[in-house]
């Protein structure tokens, strides 16, 4: 007997999301929907709102007016600690690695396993370290020295542990700003693979991108933002690349509905 797929619920919903920052209207009532078991790509020329859009999902910006709702029920998310306690978790550009620290010490900084009894507040490195290799395991990960600190990882390595890092606190959604930005090509194959990996295992993984192949690679749906503003969603099996550039320069996504969650496979 085959399994039961994963059920696909809405994860996350967004509504009438504003930000201003003095004049500039960087969100002007943006919309956003992301279910379980897909890769949502967010895309947009700069200055659109996708970053604004994901910092205010991650506690990094709070929103003007507009409602979150996370799994169904409103959310009031203000600081990164509330985007956390609701399992969202965010890999930004520069990974906020610290470069002379070790893998498990990345892993677990600022949330740091101790050790049970009078010394609980020494560390538990041991711990740290089988704790690393079992979860970089389940995420197909390969380092063979997680003892090194990770100034010595190449591009995709240090990518593959800020995504790790997520992933070991309960994540439901993970957010990638440009992950492939400074990746080579066949570190960006693997960092696909990965993103796959997240996707089967029930994420909602949210990626923004200027590389529409990078987007059509590894996404399911694809919306499209211009100036503070949700102009479009897409499935990516049922448009184009030619059509999601359309969208982009115009604004203008002909009065389509919003693509529906994927069917699990």
């Amino acid at each position: 007997m085959s399994e039961t797929p994963p059920l696909v619920v809405v994860v996350v919903e967004m509504h009438g999301i504003c930000k201003r920052f003095g004049g500039v209207q960087a969100l002007d009532h943006a919309q956003l929907a992301l279910y379980s078991g897909e890769v949502h790509a967010l895309v947009g020329d700069n200055a659109a709102g996708k970053s604004t859009l994901i910092k205010v999902l991650s506690g990094a910006e709070i929103m003007d007016e507009g409602t979150i709702l996370f799994e169904g029920r409103p959310v009031q998310i203000r600081e990164p600690r509330d985007a956390k306690a609701l399992g969202i978790e965010t890999v930004y550009q520069d990974l906020a690695l610290a470069d002379n620290l070790d893998v498990p010490s990345n892993v677990f900084l600022g949330r740091e396993l101790v050790r049970p009894g009078p010394g609980r507040f020494l560390m538990d490195l041991r711990r740290m370290e089988r704790e690393s290799r079992t979860l970089l395991d389940r995420l197909k990960i390969w380092l063979p020295n997680l003892r090194l600190p990770v100034r010595n990882l190449s591009g995709g390595q240090r990518q593959s542990v800020a995504v790790a890092r997520c992933i070991y606190f309960n994540a439901r959604v993970v957010i990638l700003d440009e992950p492939t930005a400074a990746l080579g090509v066949a570190e960006t194959a693997k960092l696909h693979e990965l993103v796959r990996d997240l996707r089967a295992h029930g994420l909602a993984v949210v990626m923004i991108s200027h590389n529409l192949n990078h987007v059509f690679g590894v996404s399911d749906r694809i919306t499209v933002m211009k100036t503070g503003r949700t102009v479009g969603t897409r499935i990516v099996a049922q448009t184009t690349q030619e059509e999601i550039v359309r969208i982009i320069m115009t604004g203008a996504a002909d009065g389509r509905p919003p693509g529906q969650p994927p069917t699990p496979a």
